[in-house]
């Protein structure tokens, strides 16, 4: 069927086209009672929308959100809670002169191969717009998860070659590239605006955490935590690599290294002295922080001339002229903290059928 909606019993659907009247979701299985406000999910939709910095697209939309459904009185039904954002500054004109030449780097040639036709208003469905849905719906989720404790945050962890020396979580709001290190940031954003000068493109690496994610979360098998969490992540327009834990790092250690003592922490609770599992053993939760690495490819709307063939197959040249991100990284943070929110919703009331008594 067709993938639109994403989750089992916490389960999101998006739906709307980058250059369409409006975009939105549905976010089905929500337990009722659960305090939410639409100055909630604004927030979070502030932190993804276009034109918020100089290293963002210069589109202009507010994204004000409209809650259709499912909340009375501040709180959630237990029915489904839709979303509206309606697009107010699309222009789809400047994709016309293009629309039949495939842009190198998107998804048109893969859209016209699978269904014959497509939508060339900026990429249509396939467009990075369609977010708006997964960051509303995450807001729900982020809010259902601190019920337990559970807090989510990501920033960017390196542009290209430039990468974080520190991380302190008090400066990723404080500055346009959320980079937990003031001094890099600084440096990222003259990068930012020296590849804009160039017509060209960045990419970098995104990192996620969930802290307080309580263990026995995830499954044994198939629908193993960090399984579902991939799935997630690679879900997000324009990510080409994720990793958990240490990664691609284990390759280069040995089981005496990589494995985590087991220990009592001062609280009570059984842990691990180190973290290079990340969070996850067997598919399910330890209990220790959950950490995410997103890599992103450059965004592909450049300004330079590429070559290119039309619909036909023939040769031809392009350039991609309008307003589009020279790097996706600030904007990816909230998408990221989002997916990840709705794992965590999703296997939280999946926990909650999984044994006879939870308190045991």
């Amino acid at each position: 069927m067709p993938g639109n909606s994403f989750g089992h019993t916490f389960r999101l659907t998006t739906w709307g086209e980058s250059h369409g009247p409006g975009v939105g979701c549905t976010v089905d299985g929500c337990p009722a009672g659960l305090p939410v406000s639409i100055e909630d999910i604004q927030h979070e939709l502030d932190r993804r929308r276009v034109g918020q910095s100089r290293v963002t697209s210069a589109r202009q939309e507010r994204d004000q959100v409209q809650i259709l459904s499912g909340l009375f009185e501040g709180r959630t039904t237990g029915t489904p809670i839709s979303m509206l954002v309606f697009n107010t500054d699309a222009k789809p004109g400047h994709y016309e002169a293009i629309k039949d030449r495939y842009r190198p780097g998107h998804a048109d040639y893969t859209w016209d191969a699978k269904y014959g036709f497509r939508d060339w208003r900026g990429g249509g469905r396939s467009s990075a717009r369609e977010t708006i849905g997964r960051v509303a719906g995450g807001a729900i989720a982020k809010l259902l998860v601190a019920t337990v404790g559970v807090r989510i945050f990501a920033y960017t962890l390196a542009l290209g070659d430039l990468r974080a020396q520190v991380i302190d979580e008090d400066e990723i709001e404080r500055n346009i590239m959320r980079c937990p290190d003031a001094t890099v940031a600084v440096q990222m954003v003259e990068r930012v605006e020296a590849a804009r000068r160039s017509r060209d493109s960045l990419g970098g690496i995104v990192e996620v955490r969930a802290r307080g994610v309580p263990p026995g979360l995830g499954e044994p098998v198939f629908d193993k935590l960090q399984a579902d969490i991939g799935k997630a992540m690679f879900s997000i327009p324009a990510i080409k690599g994720v990793e958990m834990g240490e990664g691609f790092g284990v390759a280069q250690m040995q089981g005496s290294q990589n494995n985590d003592p087991f220990v009592q922490h001062p609280d009570g609770r059984i842990g691990t002295s180190s973290n290079h599992h990340g969070g996850i053993l067997g598919g399910i939760s330890t209990g220790e922080e959950i950490i995410v690495r997103l890599a992103a490819k450059p965004p592909a709307s450049i300004a330079q001339e590429q070559q290119t063939v039309d619909q036909q197959g023939t040769p031809t040249s392009i350039e991609i002229h309008g307003r589009h991100d020279p790097t996706v990284l600030p904007r990816l943070v909230p998408v990221a903290e989002a997916m990840l929110a709705l794992v965590l919703a999703d296997h939280l009331l999946r926990q909650r059928v999984a044994r006879l008594n939870l308190a045991e």
